[in-house]
C-alpha cells in the first residue's frame, strides 16, 4: 500500500481511536484488501493455490479509497475501495485459480474495504463510532504492483498477518 494512504489511514484512525471506546483498532501492518479469504488448507492444497496464483497476469491494478462505512452485523467499521474493473479482473482470477484447488467462492457480492475496528465481544463500540461525525477522508490513488498471499494467525488483540507469497504484476 502506498505510503501516503497508510498515513491518512493512521490519520482517520487516531481521529475515531478513543479511550473505552470498546473497539480492537487494526494495526497499520495489518491492513490490507483481501481478494479471497481461504481459511484453512492442507500442504497440497497450499501448493496448489501457489501455483495457481502465480499463473495469474494482471496489468498494475489502480486503487482508490472512497468513504467510511460499517457492517453492522459483523461489528465492524472500514474503508471502502472502488471496486475498479482491473481489481474485479483480480479478484475473479483469484476466484478461479483457487477453485481448481477445491476452495468455494463467497456468494455474497464482492465488496473490498480496509477493516480499521471491531467491536470487542458483543459491544457497542461500532453502534457508537458511527455517531462521531468526522468529514470525509481523502485518500489518494495508488496503482498495486503485487498482491500477497497472508497467512493469519488469530488472537486475543486481534490477528496477526505473515506474508507467504509475493505475487508480482506485470509492468
Amino acid at each position: 500500500m502506498a505510503e501516503a494512504v497508510v498515513h491518512e489511514l493512521a490519520s482517520v484512525r487516531a481521529q475515531l481511536e478513543g479511550p473505552g471506546d470498546l473497539l480492537r483498532w487494526a494495526v497499520p501492518e495489518s491492513w490490507h484488501v483481501t481478494l479471497q479469504f481461504l481459511g484453512n488448507t492442507t500442504p497440497e492444497r497450499w501448493k496448489c493455490v501457489v501455483a495457481g496464483l502465480r499463473a495469474i497476469v494482471s496489468p498494475l491494478v489502480p486503487v482508490k479509497l472512497e468513504r467510511l462505512g460499517f457492517f453492522d452485523r459483523a461489528g465492524i467499521c472500514f474503508v471502502s475501495v472502488l471496486l475498479s474493473s482491473e481489481l474485479v479482473a483480480l479478484e475473479q482470477q483469484v476466484v478461479a485459480a483457487t477453485a481448481r484447488c477445491g476452495f468455494v467462492a463467497e456468494t455474497r457480492p464482492y465488496q473490498p474495504h480496509i477493516t480499521l475496528a471491531r467491536n470487542r465481544g458483543q459491544s457497542e463500540g461500532i453502534r457508537r463510532l458511527k455517531g462521531a461525525i468526522l468529514p470525509e477522508p481523502r485518500f489518494p490513488a495508488f496503482a498495486a504492483r503485487e498482491f500477497l498471499l497472508y497467512e493469519s494467525f488469530p488472537g486475543p488483540a486481534g490477528s496477526r498477518y505473515e506474508v507467504r507469497e509475493r505475487f508480482t504484476f506485470a509492468v
